[in-house]
């Protein structure tokens, strides 16, 4: 079975053509024919396409929105050009995984699109109004361009992170709340986290039961994820996927207080007050000069004091919560590094894992650094106690699984 997956971002679609047998967590069950991502949908648009084998296929063109990046996407696995092993045609895509970021508690499971799960994803919009709105754009704009007879599924964000207890997800408020509204903590990226636990276990030849790690998702958007017994145990994540670690443009945990005090002091309407905490917070925030971690690498190494206070409460923040997870899980046995900042960052990692020699974590400078680019592997010494790997996460291959487990599942 050939699966498209499709992850509808802000402004951008990232997606892959994997051959897939629907066994869920199998090494040997997939493969990755070919992938790609669409950068700046609704400008000039950087398009940058790759065939297993392939040279890199890399333009800039003008994309109005997801229906045209997703339109260009399939021309572009059905050409010539790529020459993809076992694609003629759109007959030849089987099946459309999507990842949708909100599920509430309505959706405990991933789910075959139909009408009422396109409803129940709608109704999750006010949960997550940055994000479901794109991830539907997807959707329907791939059921416009392939038809009702290719099958999709939605692969929920917040799936993962179901198996929390309740003292972990619930809030210190008023539980009439939780019942009325579903105030609670949902968590996110639960495919990266998914797939990082899955990769552990496989590389350890542990069996899913047995995995007891912590995943640290690090990118533009950040999450730490305790994994017990391979489920998610808690996520620094809550009821929007604004809280927890420091982030590229977002606060990440502050006083709740400061929302109203903020908003009073500097005349904010909600909506503005929102936009501040999402989109001008986070590292930008505090650097005033980037949320991206190279430039304020850069810039700290050149003497800017403020990046260098950004680099310094993001390292922070990550040790932090790292060290309340072990004492939550009573201990784990590794450290997963993943997300653009995760796999490719050995200065973060050292400074992250600088402050965990108490809890035996004893890094490999020479492994760390040998660590960027999409290499995977442990980066602490032979004899550490506490292991830390990276592991380069894989969000698109984790929705071609579990795409073709949800349709294997209907068939019986």
């Amino acid at each position: 079975m050939n699966i498209l997956a499709l992850n509808c971002g802000s402004a951008t679609i990232k997606f892959q053509i994997i051959e897939t047998d629907g066994v869920r967590g199998a090494a040997d069950s997939v493969r990755r024919l070919a992938g790609g991502v669409i950068e700046h949908i609704g400008g000039r648009a950087r398009v940058a396409f790759e065939a297993e084998g392939r040279a890199r296929d890399i333009s800039t063109e003008p994309l109005a929105d997801y229906r045209a990046g997703i339109d260009r996407i399939l021309a572009w696995i059905t050409s010539e050009g790529a020459a993809i092993e076992g694609i003629r045609g759109l007959a030849d895509i089987h099946a459309v995984g999507h990842r949708v970021v909100h599920g509430g508690e309505r959706f405990r499971e991933h789910a075959r699109i139909d009408p009422a799960v396109l409803e129940g994803i709608e109704d999750c919009i006010e949960l997550a109004p940055l994000h479901n709105p794109v991830n539907l754009e997807g959707i329907r704009a791939a059921a416009a361009l392939l038809g009702d007879a290719t099958p999709q599924v939605a692969v929920f964000d917040t799936v993962f992170h179901m198996t929390m207890p309740e003292a972990s997800y619930l809030y210190g408020l008023p539980y009439g709340l939780y019942e009325k509204h579903g105030i609670r903590r949902y968590g996110f990226h639960g495919t990266s986290h998914q797939y990082l636990a899955e990769r552990y276990g496989r590389m350890r030849g542990c069996a899913p039961e047995q995995v007891n790690i912590i995943t640290l998702h690090l990118g533009g958007g950040c999450s730490a994820c305790a994994i017990r017994h391979g489920r998610s145990h808690i996520t620094s994540m809550g009821f929007t996927p604004l809280a927890g670690l420091l982030m590229a443009t977002r606060s990440g945990d502050i006083d709740p207080s400061l929302i109203g005090y903020v908003a009073a002091k500097e005349g904010l309407a909600p909506a503005d007050m929102e936009s501040l905490l999402n989109k001008q917070s986070g590292l930008l925030g505090i650097s005033g000069l980037s949320g991206d971690m190279r430039d304020l690498l850069n810039a700290a190494e050149g003497g800017n004091r403020r990046a260098e206070l950004a680099v310094d409460m993001f390292c922070r923040r990550v040790r932090q919560y790292i060290g309340a997870y072990l004492a939550e899980m009573d201990g784990a046995e590794a450290l997963l590094f993943s997300g653009g900042i995760g796999e490719n960052s050995p200065e973060v990692r050292r400074r992250i894992c600088e402050g965990l020699s108490w809890f035996g974590v004893a890094l490999d400078a020479a492994r760390n650094a040998a660590m960027t680019g999409g290499a995977g592997g442990e980066i602490t010494t032979d004899d550490s106690r506490l292991r830390v790997y990276v592991a380069p996460t894989n969000e698109e291959l984790l929705i071609a699984r579990e795409t073709a487990a949800v349709l294997d599942a209907g068939k019986h």
